[in-house]
């Protein structure tokens, strides 16, 4: 049976909360993290729950990876794309910070751009590094500042200065969170050399291989959000900073979804931080790290499902390829083909330049080609003065209904 928070079971039975704590405190298989939490050390028990929630993933990613490994590389990539955008998008709205698709896939379309203080930058330059297999160091809390300022820095300098970190690495002065009454929900950890210290410890838990990294994760989600290192971006820089580290031991699609489940679950996951924070828990972490792995679980069964699905589809209309207006010719089926993997997988279509160099033609042959396409079944999207394509699906499934 699932293990009742030592908060909850405070306010059931206080001789059943004290001995239950001293027993789960002891236990040879517990956890002991040099760490304090609102005054209590930091534990955590390693639950049947947790190691079943650690299997399903591992299960999961399994599947993932081999439904990749069929899906073109094209399709890949425009579906990481879109993945990415939606994890931006969704990471910004949980902290109440608007950003819209369009901002984010005009940054997309031109990563190159050194205006660095322009919204969201540093946020989409840092998401893209989790497909590239980039090695970011976390050993210390320099190297959290860094990862930070790579995505901040700039952007909180232009806007509003005084939320930049005042300390050696971190805040000097004493942060806040409140709750949507205003009530001071948490305080961060103070002074900055108790922050530095208490980050220390964290990345050291981090490393420490004795734990299986699933739920190392899990706790120092928690223990970032607890330390609460700066005066802005704390919960985007933990995602981060989560969805990187998940990336490196999943499917690197995990790092660009996880945002979506946590705000599917927003509430859970605000009382998970809640409950740990407080006194009365006793420093136990058990919680938030059931808490957390069972959203990786979530996460990942909900990519698995959304891949395997567009993979069915992209398999049925692939079949009726041939069966499509003037696809008797060969370079005109293919563009079916390739149209129907830009309507299911990427976010705007396949762009005029993107046909040119998949058929290596012209400008004017991929016009010509496009045109032997009936116009009512051709999506046609323009981004920045850009023109892209998609072949219209619902008109496809008209066609075939008849």
């Amino acid at each position: 049976m699932k293990k009742m928070p030592l908060k909850k079971l405070f306010h059931i039975d206080r001789e059943a909360y004290k001995s239950e704590y001293e027993k789960r405190f002891n236990d040879d298989d517990t956890v002991h993290l040099d760490i304090e939490i609102s005054g209590n050390a930091a534990f955590l028990c390693q639950t049947k729950e947790m190691f079943g929630s650690i299997i399903s993933i591992e299960r999961t990613n399994t599947k993932i990876v081999n439904m990749c490994s069929v899906l073109p590389e094209k399709a890949l990539i425009q579906y990481r794309t879109r993945c990415l955008t939606d994890e931006i998008v969704l990471t910004n709205n949980i902290e109440g910070v608007h950003s819209t698709r369009k901002e984010i896939n005009e940054i997309l379309s031109d990563l190159s751009t050194k205006d660095r203080k322009k919204r969201f930058v540093g946020l989409v330059k840092k998401y893209v590094t989790l497909s590239q297999n980039e090695e970011i160091p976390l050993r210390t809390g320099r190297d959290i500042r860094k990862i930070y300022d790579d995505i901040f820095y700039d952007e909180i300098n232009a806007t509003d200065p005084s939320n930049l970190p005042d300390g050696t690495i971190f805040r000097k002065n004493d942060v806040n969170v409140y709750s949507p009454t205003q009530k001071v929900i948490h305080t961060g950890v103070h002074p900055e050399p108790e922050i530095i210290s208490i980050m220390d410890k964290s990345l050291n838990f981090l490393a420490n291989a004795d734990c299986d990294i699933l739920i190392r994760i899990a706790v120092f989600h928690y223990l970032f959000g607890y330390i609460h290192p700066f005066y802005d971006g704390n919960g985007r820089t933990d995602r981060f900073i989560s969805s990187y580290l998940l990336s490196k031991e999943l499917n690197s699609l995990i790092g660009y979804h996880i945002s979506y489940t946590i705000k599917e679950n927003i509430n859970k996951y605000y009382n998970a931080f809640d409950t740990c924070n407080h006194p009365l828990n006793k420093g136990d972490l058990t919680p938030f790290a059931e808490m957390f792995l069972s959203l990786v679980d979530i996460s990942m069964k909900q990519l698995y499902d959304e891949i395997k699905n567009k993979l069915d589809k992209f398999n049925f209309y692939g079949d009726l390829c041939p069966k499509l207006p003037n696809a008797d010719h060969k370079d005109i089926q293919r563009l079916y083909y390739v149209l129907i993997q830009a309507a299911l997988f990427s976010e705007n279509g396949i762009s005029q330049k993107e046909l040119e160099s998949l058929f290596n033609v012209s400008y004017s042959s991929v016009r010509n080609k496009l045109s032997s396409i009936p116009a009512d079944l051709l999506i046609k999207n323009t981004r920045e003065r850009h023109a892209y394509y998609m072949l219209d699906l619902d008109k496809v499934d008209i066609m075939f209904s008849k």
